[in-house]
Formats: structure tokens, sequence, C-alpha cells
């Protein structure tokens, strides 16, 4: 073969290469990466980015930790990495309390999900259970909302960011049920306003509130998902209990600012993928009631657009107003 023709072939080689496998080559990271979320330490999103970063961190190398950052109703974190340098070392565990729901309900926010970052992987997403203290004498939603209305000085619940408020006002709008926000930083604080009898009930994701209900603290009522949960099969869905349309859930995806290189991108995708696809991280998201997803970027991207377009249209039909 000629010299001009192997030549040739292998630069025709090297650019079919995928670039993802390309990207596993480049020299990432060579220092410690931070992955910022928005609430405080013990939440259903810092239970799942912990889990995340540790099997990250053994996927590609590196020293990986988990920065909180509460405040702003969750949207201190997003404004933060949206500022910070893209390098590739400062990243975002998003929920969607302050990237999606945030689009749909609030007029200005400091940044813009689509504009200001680049989605990397959905890692995983869960449903939320509707909770009461186990000495709370509500045992199923009728006697709840029921409760609720009759005690509406008492009427109140936790919400770390928008996701646990828009399905609860939603909730409240479809029962006639009167009930107040209360701010707090974490879904962890959330239920222990419900142990300590500060609240009344709460929206509560899975990872942080499954263990609670294994250990007889806390009575959950409902499932916001139109299907059972198979690890609690006696909880019925809301729509089992009578209130319709009302679905609600959250997740931990990885965004980094825009203007990241797209090799780090993609090794970062494609390490999430593979974090996702392993049978620890499957196992340990299932004892938490959370699915692993491990979506491409493209697939992110088109699944945010969907669901600002979907709670934008729960906001406009229900008329829900939020202040920043």
């Amino acid at each position: 073969m000629r010299r001009r023709e192997l030549i040739g072939l292998l630069g025709g080689a090297v650019a079919a290469w995928p670039l993802k496998a390309r990207a596993q080559q480049i020299d990432y990271p060579n220092r410690t990466v931070r992955i910022v979320i928005g609430f405080g330490a013990g939440g259903g999103t810092d239970t799942v980015a912990r889990i995340f970063a540790q099997k990250l961190q053994e996927t590609i190398g590196g020293t990986i930790l988990i920065e909180n950052k509460p405040g702003a109703a969750g949207r201190l974190a997003p404004e933060t990495v949206a500022k910070s340098t893209p390098d590739g070392y400062t990243l975002l565990g998003a929920a969607a309390g302050a990237m999606t729901i945030g689009t749909a309900i609030w007029e200005k926010i400091p940044y813009n999900i689509f504009n200001d970052f680049v989605p990397i992987s959905m890692v995983a997403d869960y449903p939320m259970l509707v909770l009461v203290s186990n000495s709370h004498p509500a045992k199923n939603i009728a006697e709840l909302v029921a409760w609720l209305k009759a005690n509406p000085d008492k009427a109140n619940y936790p919400t770390p960011s928008p996701v646990f408020t828009l399905p609860i006002e939603h909730f409240k709008i479809k029962t006639g049920a009167p009930a107040t926000a209360i701010s707090y930083r974490s879904s962890n604080e959330s239920i222990t306003s419900l142990l300590s009898g500060q609240t009344a009930f709460a929206f509560v994701e899975t990872p942080v509130s499954v263990p609670q209900i294994g250990s007889g603290q806390l009575r959950a009522l409902a499932v916001t998902l139109p299907e059972r949960i198979p690890d609690l099969p006696d909880v019925p869905t809301l729509a089992e209990a009578g209130v319709t349309d009302v679905v609600a859930g959250t997740w931990l995806a990885l965004m980094a600012p825009a203007g990241t290189p797209m090799p780090i991108v993609r090794k970062l995708e494609a390490a999430s993928r593979q974090v996702a696809a392993s049978d620890d991280f499957k196992a340990r998201m299932k004892a938490l009631s959370s699915q692993s997803i491990g979506s491409t970027s493209e697939e992110l991207a088109a699944r945010m657009k969907a669901e600002v377009q979907r709670w934008s249209g729960v906001v406009k039909a229900a008329n829900i107003k939020f202040e920043l």
C-alpha cells in the first residue's frame, strides 16, 4: 500500500472515531470537580447526588465533591454555576424546581436554562409521596382534606422549592383544601417539620421519605404518579384517592455552564450513562424508590423543553401566581 493511501486511511479512521471515544482520552479531570446543588444536606437531591458523585469519581477518576448551595428556592445554585468558568470543574446537579418548573412559574429568573447551560445527562428521577406524621389523625387523602378544611389555622406545608409548591397548590385547587407554604432549605428539614408538628402535611420525594416511612415515623397517604410504586404497593395514587391530574416528581440531572468544551461534556455524558447503567447504582436507586435514567445530552434537553411546556400549561390553567 502506498504511503499516501495509508495516511488517507488513517485520517479517515480518526475522523470516524466517535467523539465520545476521543473525549475519553482528554486530560480531565486533573483537579477537583464541584457539583453544586441547590438544597441543604440530607434532602432527596443531595442523597442521590452524593451516590452519583461517588460512582462518577470511580468512573472517570479525580476528586468529585458535592457543594450544597441552598437559597432563593433553589435558584442560587444554578445562578452560581451559570456565572462560573466553563471549564468542566464547576457543574450543576440540576433539579426540576429551579429549572423547568422555575422557568414555567417565574417571569424573570437570573439565568436561562436553555442558553446558560449545556445539558449532560439525566441521572435519575423519583416521585413524591404525600406524607403526614404517624401521629396525625388523617389516614388517607379524604381525611387529610377534611382535616385541613376543619383546621385552616393549622393547615400548612413545607417546601424547599417550586417543585413541591406547584403540585401542592394544584392539589389545593383540585380539593378546595386550604394550606399555607412555609419555606425550608431541604426535604430533610421538611420531614423534621412534619415530625415536630410545625407543618401538617408535605409532598416529599422518595429518596428521603422512604427510609422515614420504613421507620414508622411518617405515614404515606398517596404517591404522585399515575401508577403505584412497587416497593409501596399499599400506597394509592392521588388519582385513586380521588384527586385527578395532580402528578409530580423531580429528578437529578448533570449540567455544565454554557461554553464548556464539548470533549469534556461528552466525556461526562458517557461516564454518567455508564454510572446509571451499572448494577450497583440501579440497586441503590431502587432502594430509594427511584429510577436510574442515564440519558443523552439531547434527550435531557428534549425532556426539559417538554416539562416547561407542561408546567406552563398547569400554571395558566390553574391561574397560579408565584413571586420571585
